[in-house]
């Protein structure tokens, strides 16, 4: 069988991923408007937007395959934290936005930046001696904390964010419609894409280890990537609603991902399993530490630059160039 074969059903539901972002982000965005645009971001966008890595990593759990579960679950922090953010600050600050700005202000981002930094910590220290069911409940309560604290600031910042305005039941149906039938798209093509890259991958001759490091994260992240696009093209209120799904995403990749992995392990072998660290995963969970850490040292100074996105773009070749070097050696 030729790569065509394997080729067009890829290409098939990747645009079927594109749409379903299409409609989602602009869901996203008119729901920003009666709920105020980070919440939507930190909550609703950043959990749609996870959908597809949260099929992929439990139903690679479900096989038993650690491996792929785990780098697909961090290998997209690696992606979004680099490439994702890089795209977003290119697009925002450059004439490729309708309303392009000088520079992101993330000052507004600070407790979200800190709270990504600790969990991607406790994600490399719980997993010296493995992942357990315990684990996945103290992943679990992370998450709770954090959609805790984004309802905090959300009625906190209520009476501050600008443009706000009432809803209707024409303006919010249309976009509750919208946001359901993106959700819903992304939850129906993500499987099947990832199914379309395995075959394509093994057509081709392709490893399993590739995969899950780079060709997994680049599916899961699909979603993410065309909403934060989308979204940044539109001006200073797309900007902070990506900054907001991007910081918010990554943060339920570092708890709720990982709990579904860990759960869907226990859940179907047994809750005494443990997905022990080897080489090309204890390297995914420090790397991933790390390039959190770089991404969020450059928002110190409370803004985005164009410098900045070159720069993160930098640290996204740089970075798979390391992980092919790696896989030479495993």
């Amino acid at each position: 069988m030729d790569t065509g074969s394997y080729f067009i059903p890829m290409l098939f539901w990747l645009g079927g991923l594109v749409v379903a972002s299409f409609f989602l982000s602009n869901g996203a965005e008119s729901l920003s408007h009666f709920l105020g645009g980070i919440f939507v971001g930190r909550t609703l966008l950043s959990i749609a937007t996870t959908l597809p890595e949260i099929i992929i990593v439990f139903y690679a759990s479900k096989m038993a395959l650690y491996d792929f579960s785990l780098g697909s679950a961090l290998g997209s922090n690696i992606l979004m934290m680099s490439l994702g953010l890089s795209v977003m600050v290119l697009i925002a600050t450059t004439k490729l936005s309708k309303k392009p700005v000088s520079e992101i202000n993330v000052e507004g981002f600070r407790a979200d930046m800190i709270f990504l930094v600790l969990t991607a910590i406790f994600a490399v220290v719980m997993f010296i001696d493995g992942y357990d069911i315990i684990d996945g409940f103290i992943f679990l309560a992370l998450f709770i904390v954090y959609i805790a604290f984004a309802f905090y600031e959300t009625k906190k910042r209520r009476h501050n964010e600008i443009g706000r305005t009432p809803i209707t039941l024409v303006s919010g149906g249309k976009a509750i419609l919208f946001f359901i039938v993106g959700t819903a798209g992304i939850f129906l093509c993500a499987e099947p894409f990832i199914h379309s890259i395995e075959k394509f991958a093994g057509g081709i001759g392709v490893s399993v280890a590739v995969i899950a490091v780079i060709l997994s994260p680049l599916a899961g992240e699909m979603p993410e990537k065309i909403s934060v696009m989308l979204l940044a093209r539109r001006g200073k209120r797309g900007v902070s609603i990506s900054i907001a799904n991007v910081l918010g995403s990554k943060i339920l990749n570092n708890t709720l991902l990982l709990s579904v992995m860990i759960f869907g392990a226990t859940l179907f072998h047994g809750g005494n399993t443990v997905i022990n660290p080897n080489g090309l995963l204890r390297f995914q969970v420090y790397w991933t530490g790390i390039i959190t850490i770089l991404a969020v040292s450059l928002m110190f100074d409370r803004k985005l630059t164009l410098s900045d996105g070159v720069s993160l773009s930098i640290l996204y070749v740089a970075s798979i160039g390391l992980q092919f070097v790696l896989l030479g050696f495993i």
